[in-house]
């Protein structure tokens, strides 16, 4: 792990280095938030995991207790531990989608199958939420384990598109350079549209509002 400060007041903890960065990123990002919450790190405002990475803000002025980071999780290998092994990640979220995005087609092509095949290819493959970002809600789903098939390798290779829509309806369910999502609200968007669900991502009367969090395991199924 390398630790970098991110001003006076963060520190970035970054974990490429390591035998599966997704992995200790994950579980430093749990084991942080909860330190965070119980007191062990009380100035502790926000912990934001990235795909190999973690970012770690204090209240502003108040600088970051580099030395506590370091023994939560020091600590907590032995006193704590969380478990990401695989399959033990999180509970399996199912989303129902409508396969009927404008995109479905070209996608199709690129990888030389037909619209039914694709469609069984994105459901056929169990994903994980990697992080959060871009909106509320918005989760960055990866294969949560190495793709099996030239087909689903060619999916996680499809790239974004060449322009970007300046709105994607909430609801959307897309795929772009490893990743596939679900766009939780109306945004902009340079993503291949597969389809649409009903299933609503961020709802703030809801506790917690986001429906996923980073580790939660996804499979999509033709609604």
């Amino acid at each position: 792990m390398r630790e970098t400060p991110a001003g006076h007041d963060a520190l970035l903890l970054d974990f490429g280095d390591d035998d599966t960065p997704w992995r200790a990123a994950l579980r430093a990002g749990r084991l942080l938030r909860a330190a965070a919450r119980d007191g062990r790190l009380p100035d502790v405002v926000d912990v934001v995991p990235t795909e190999q990475a973690v970012m770690v803000q204090s209240r502003p002025g108040r600088g970051i207790d580099r030395l506590g980071v370091r023994r939560v999780l020091r600590d907590s290998r032995t006193d704590t531990e969380v478990d990401t092994r695989p399959g033990d990640v999180a509970d399996e979220t199912r989303i129902e989608v409508r396969y009927d995005g404008p995109d479905l087609p070209d996608v199709a092509r690129r990888l030389g199958v037909d619209v039914e095949t694709l469609v069984q290819t994105h459901t056929s493959i169990v994903w994980r939420v990697q992080f959060m970002g871009f909106a509320p809600g918005f989760g960055y789903l990866v294969p949560h384990e190495p793709p099996s098939t030239d087909l689903e390798r060619a999916l996680c290779a499809v790239p974004r598109r060449a322009q970007s829509r300046p709105s994607v309806p909430a609801g959307a369910v897309a795929v772009a350079a490893g990743y596939s999502a679900v766009y939780p609200r109306s945004s902009p968007g340079g993503w291949n549209l597969l389809g649409h669900t009903d299933v609503v991502l961020w709802d703030l009367e809801r506790d917690p509002p986001g429906l996923l969090e980073p580790g939660r395991l996804v499979r999509f199924c033709a609604a």
